[in-house]
C-alpha cells in the first residue's frame, strides 16, 4: 500500500483540474443547475472523448482499463469544481452495478455505451430514501410470460430524469431482484432539493414490462453491499475535493480582505478558523484515500475504512463549507457568492448513502463483531 499517488495519477489530476477550471467554472455550474436536465450534453461528450466515463471500465467492455483510484482522482477534482453532470450516477453507481452484478451479455450490451458517453445511467434502489439498501423496498416485480412487470415508485434517484438506463431493484416471490430498465419506459420527474447541483428524481413504475434478459443474475443484497462501499468511498473523495476548495477560498479571501488597514487573515480568530479547516481537510484526505485503496483492492477492512471515511469526510466538508461562509462575512451569505453552493452540497453529501450517525453506528457494530 502506498498513500502517495503515482506520477501518472498526479498528471491526470492536473489535466482534469485544468479542464474543469476552463470549461466548468462557477458560472457554468449555476447555469446548468438551473436547467431541468442539470448538465450539458456537449460537455458530457467532451469528457467522454477524454475517457472519464471509461476510466474504471475494463478494456474488454470499451473502457480505459484503469481502476478505482484513477476514478477517485477524477472525482476529487469534480468535487472541487462542483461539476454538474450525471457522472456519479453513471460512472460510479450504474457502471459498477453492472460490473459486479451483470452477466457477460449485459456487460457487453451496456458498458461500452456508458464508457463512450452515449448512455446516461443510474440505479434506483430504496423507495423512500434513495440509499443503497434493500430496506424499505416496496417496488414489486411479477412474472409475466418470459418477462417481468414492475410496479412501484423510486425516490431520490440520482439523475433519474435524464437516465437512458436505470437499474431498478424490486421484490419478487423469490426475494430481492434487480432489473436493467430502459429509461424511455419510465415516468420520471425532478424533485426539488436543497442541492441543485446534483439532480434527483422520482421514478414511477406502473406496469413497466422487461424481458427476462434484463434481470441481473446475482445476489442483489450482496451486490448492494459492495455498491454501497464504492458509492460511500467515492462520495468521501468528492467531499475532500470540495472541502479543499472551501479552504482555498477562505485563505484567499483572508489575504485580500482588509479591516483596520490589515488583512483579516492576520486576526487570530480567522487564523484559528483556517488552521482548523486545514487540519480537517488533511485528516479527511487520509481517510478518503485509504478508503479508496481499500475498495480498489477489496480489502478485508474495506467496510470499516469506508464507514470512517464517509462519516469524517462529509462532516469535514460541512465544517469547512460553514466556516467559509463565516470568514467571508456578509458577502458569504449572498446568492451571488459561491459559498452557499458548497454548503448545500456539503449538507446533501452528509445525508446521502447513510448519514454520519448511521455510518458511525455501523462502524461500532463492525468493531463489536
Amino acid at each position: 500500500m502506498d498513500f502517495a499517488f503515482n506520477e501518472d495519477q498526479e498528471e491526470l489530476r492536473r489535466y482534469v483540474g485544468q479542464w474543469l477550471d476552463e470549461k466548468a467554472p462557477s458560472d457554468v455550474v449555476r447555469r446548468l443547475m438551473e436547467s431541468t436536465e442539470g448538465y450539458s450534453p456537449e460537455l458530457w461528450t467532451e469528457i467522454a472523448d477524454m475517457g472519464w466515463q471509461a476510466m474504471a471500465i475494463p478494456e474488454e467492455y470499451g473502457g480505459a482499463g484503469f481502476g478505482f483510484l484513477e476514478l477517485a482522482v477524477v472525482l476529487e477534482e469534480q468535487g472541487r469544481a462542483l461539476f454538474t453532470a450525471p457522472f456519479f450516477s453513471t460512472a460510479v453507481l450504474a457502471a459498477h452495478a453492472l460490473l459486479l452484478g451483470g452477466d457477460e451479455d449485459q456487460k457487453q450490451r451496456h458498458l461500452p455505451g456508458i464508457a463512450a458517453g452515449e448512455i446516461v445511467a443510474t440505479v434506483a434502489v430504496s423507495d423512500a430514501t434513495g440509499e443503497l439498501s434493500a430496506d424499505g423496498t416496496e417496488t414489486t416485480a411479477a412474472p409475466d410470460g418470459d418477462g417481468w412487470v414492475l410496479n412501484g415508485t423510486k425516490r431520490f434517484v440520482l439523475d433519474g430524469h435524464t437516465a437512458d438506463l436505470v437499474i431498478v431493484t424490486a421484490v419478487t416471490d423469490e426475494g430481492l431482484a434487480a432489473f436493467v430498465v430502459d429509461g424511455a419506459d419510465l415516468d420520471a420527474s425532478v424533485l426539488p432539493t436543497m442541492d441543485e447541483t446534483r439532480k434527483q428524481a422520482e421514478i414511477n413504475l406502473a406496469g413497466v414490462r422487461v424481458d427476462e434478459s434484463a434481470r441481473l443474475d446475482t445476489d442483489v443484497e450482496h451486490l448492494l453491499s459492495r455498491l454501497d462501499r464504492i458509492a460511500a468511498a467515492a462520495l468521501s473523495i468528492e467531499s475532500v475535493g470540495a472541502a479543499q476548495k472551501c479552504l482555498d477560498m477562505s485563505v484567499e479571501y483572508a489575504k485580500d480582505r482588509k479591516q483596520f488597514n490589515r488583512p483579516i487573515g492576520s486576526f487570530q480568530s480567522i487564523k484559528h478558523k483556517c488552521a482548523d479547516m486545514l487540519v480537517q481537510v488533511e485528516a479527511a484526505k487520509s481517510a478518503a484515500y485509504y478508503a479508496a485503496w481499500a475498495v480498489s483492492e477489496d480489502s478485508a477492512d474495506a467496510e470499516e475504512a469506508v464507514s470512517i471515511a464517509k462519516a469524517y469526510c462529509t462532516d469535514a466538508f460541512y465544517h469547512c463549507a460553514a466556516e467559509n461562509i463565516q470568514i467571508h462575512g456578509g458577502i458569504g451569505f449572498t446568492w451571488e457568492h459561491d459559498a452557499h453552493l458548497y454548503f448545500k452540497r456539503a449538507k446533501s453529501s452528509q445525508l446521502m448513502f447513510g448519514s454520519s450517525r448511521d455510518r458511525r453506528e455501523r462502524l461500532a457494530e463492525l468493531i463489536e463483531l
